[in-house]
């Protein structure tokens, strides 16, 4: 899956990256902390016991004042990448995990490039496996290892349960991308709330299988539901695959109104789309840049 092709790809996209947005595909933390930063934000009082290497001597010279220097450094951000392996993305031609797995590779990939700090976290209706957190291109390879060997199954998703017990491994809070179908029996918004709630940055990238879209199918058939097994004959007509239709745009509708609501930035790709495509157009928008 992950071929010097396609290692050349993640290159330029994290070149490009790095010329579009200052190497900041995903975000740009900064803190005020006191020190030697990187970017002066302002004054405060000086209090006894503080460090007088940070007085503002300048000012002291012209006005007497004891103020200490305050400066915006940029915190050692967090990069985890919520990757939906349940049963419902191991569908579609072409397949919906793979593409998913090539996106998390690629977002990855520019992270650790820009010296971020990555975890994947795969999951179900649980966490099913973790790559501990990461830093620096030197781990290419372990994470492109990890991305295959990972398979999905499972009989269900349970984003909002799986948030609970990632949020309590997290050494500490960032960004949290989740790349799902969002098919979630419980709701994928319950999941989102709770990394909200918790102090994570979501983002949320919303993969889904060209027959998803525009069902080729018409006759008598059997469904079969790829996270519970259970059966259903229908007969599939031109009406009820245009009520399938409204269905489904109503449901990518939810979720973008959802992600506008609470101001996440949210892309939707399918599976034919090839992944490069798929980042250059998030790197175009906005809201995946601080």
């Amino acid at each position: 899956m992950f071929d010097a092709e396609f290692l050349k790809r993640l290159e330029y996209l994290s070149l490009l990256s790095k010329q579009a947005f200052n190497g900041k595909l995903l975000a740009q933390r900064r803190s005020k902390r006191i020190g030697s930063g990187i970017e002066f934000a302002d004054h405060r009082d000086y209090l006894y016991g503080d460090d007088l290497r940070y007085l503002d001597w300048n000012v002291f010279a012209r006005h007497g004042d004891l103020l200490l220097k305050r400066f915006q450094e940029e915190e050692d951000l967090h990069v985890y990448l919520l990757l939906d392996a349940s049963a419902s993305m191991d569908t579609g031609e072409p397949n919906k995990f793979r593409f998913a797995r090539q996106i998390a590779a690629a977002l990855a990939y520019i992270a650790l490039a820009d010296m971020d700090r990555v975890s994947v976290v795969a999951y179900d209706h649980k966490i099913v496996n973790t790559l501990p957190l990461m830093r620096g291109k030197n781990n290419v390879l372990r994470l492109l290892e990890f991305l295959e060997s990972l398979s999905a199954g499972g009989e269900g998703t349970d984003l909002k349960a799986v948030v609970d017990d990632f949020s309590r491994r997290a050494s500490k809070r960032g960004l949290a991308l989740v790349i799902s179908d969002l098919y979630d029996q419980e709701g994928f918004q319950a999941g989102i709330d709770r990394l909200r709630h918790q102090r994570f940055d979501p983002h949320v990238i919303q993969v889904q299988s060209p027959q998803e879209v525009s069902p080729p199918w018409l006759g008598d058939i059997e469904l079969v539901d790829a996270e519970t097994g259970r059966r259903s004959n229908r007969t599939i007509t031109q009406e009820a695959r245009q009520r399938y239709l409204d269905r489904f745009a109503l449901f990518n509708e939810s979720v973008e109104k959802y992600c506008h609501s609470y101001g996440l930035s949210h892309a939707r790709a399918t599976s034919d789309v090839p992944f490069d495509a798929v980042l250059l157009k998030m790197m175009r928008t906005a809201n995946f840049t601080q």
